[in-house]
């Protein structure tokens, strides 16, 4: 009996160190294990880094550890999705076979319910007679007493067997459910890691992998952020305080311009803002839905949903409203990219009539020119108009 004992413990031993399954390492993710156990690891690898001095090396780090994260989570939803292909067609096999067998048992309870009919016309007095002697009459009554039983038996496995096949056909919907909506999952996920990538090469290619480079163009967008906010707030004092001079919709106020440069801008295009009681709004939510060129990559397209006339004509988009790329990148100090960023015209007109005025800010040893519109409802609406010459 000891040994018998000793031999199960070592037994169970064995079986729970085969079972388990040895920790992926730090160095194992970094090498581009698809592991889920990466997940948190990188998780945390990512905020780490953003938390870290705005650097090339550091931004590259970032990207580089999104791009293994998101693998991780392409495999671990394509293992999800075998997983529940081979569950689904496990539950094929069983459904297939309950409804032979549901078929089988119909047969057979047809079959014993002719009979126990039949049998239900013998009366106790005829089974009597036509017993030849009291242990035949006993034996005919126990079969059919035998028969009335196999019959509830049939009927019962019958309809468990249909309550099993209604179960098992709940189960394979609600796995094929599972299965979309992973498939929907792992596309949007491909998705990201082809933005990802292109994300790290527009970098690469902006900065010319040159920490100094990088440095310089982070400079430059911080210091162009300052001023900008420097300008809407001269603009919105000024306007408030009943400054400016008439203009009427569609009249020209400026011409796009370079203003700035080089500390505050890297080339001609207007930055144009939509402010509501001194907060920035997305001025594509006021503007026409046209097509206009879209050279904001690698964001994406977007759509506009006002009945504002644009201040340019033949408008090429090159930086949207929100956390745009560069606003990800940290390059307005963890904020938004307050206005649209845009090229085309060069003149710029006024979307709507109002007060006008035109002003400057410093930025460095450069001026940034600007061109401010309170328009003429109540609604506290401005207009702001940078870069101009």
């Amino acid at each position: 009996m000891k040994k018998l004992l000793v031999a199960l413990f070592f037994i169970a031993v064995f079986l729970a160190g085969s079972s388990s399954t040895s920790a992926i390492t730090e160095s194992e993710c970094d090498q581009g294990s698809t592991d889920s156990g990466c997940v948190d690891y990188f998780t945390n690898k990512i905020n780490q880094l953003s938390s870290q001095a705005n650097t090339l090396s550091g931004q590259l780090a970032q990207f580089n550890s999104q791009i293994l994260l998101t693998q991780v989570k392409i495999a671990d939803a394509q293992v999800t999705i075998d997983k529940l292909e081979k569950e689904i067609g496990a539950l094929g096999t069983r459904i297939g076979y309950i409804a032979t067998s549901v078929d089988k048992l119909q047969v057979l309870l047809k079959q014993r319910i002719v009979a126990t009919y039949q049998q239900g016309f013998v009366s106790n007095l005829e089974i009597i007679m036509s017993s030849q002697n009291f242990s035949d009459f006993i034996l005919r009554a126990q079969y059919l007493r035998q028969v009335q039983e196999n019959d509830r038996k049939i009927l019962a496995s019958l309809q468990q067997t249909k309550a099993n096949y209604a179960t098992q056909k709940d189960d394979r919907e609600i796995k094929q459910a599972q299965i979309e909506e992973s498939q929907k999952k792992l596309v949007a996920l491909k998705a990201d890691l082809d933005q990802q990538k292109v994300s790290k090469q527009a970098l690469l290619k902006l900065t010319q992998n040159d920490e100094s480079r990088y440095q310089q163009l982070l400079a430059a967008a911080l210091a162009e952020k300052k001023a900008i906010s420097a300008a809407f707030s001269d603009a919105v004092s000024r306007l408030n305080s009943e400054e400016g001079s008439p203009v009427s919709q569609g009249q020209t106020i400026a011409v796009m311009g370079n203003s700035g440069a080089p500390n505050c801008s890297s080339g001609a295009h207007l930055h144009f803002m939509v402010l509501k009681d001194g907060i920035a709004q997305n001025p594509a939510n006021y503007l026409k839905n046209i097509s206009p060129v879209w050279d904001n990559s690698p964001d994406s397209p977007f759509g506009f949903s006002g009945s504002w006339d644009w201040p340019l004509s033949g408008p090429s988009i090159t930086q949207g409203f929100g956390m745009t790329y560069w606003a990800r990148l940290g390059w307005y100090n963890g904020s938004i990219h307050d206005g649209i960023d845009m090229v085309g015209g060069p003149t710029i007109v006024a979307p709507r009539a109002g007060k006008l005025i035109l002003g400057a800010t410093s930025c460095g040893s450069s001026t940034l020119k600007y061109a401010a519109i309170k328009h003429n409802d109540d609604s506290g609406i401005i207009t702001l108009y940078l870069h101009i010459l």
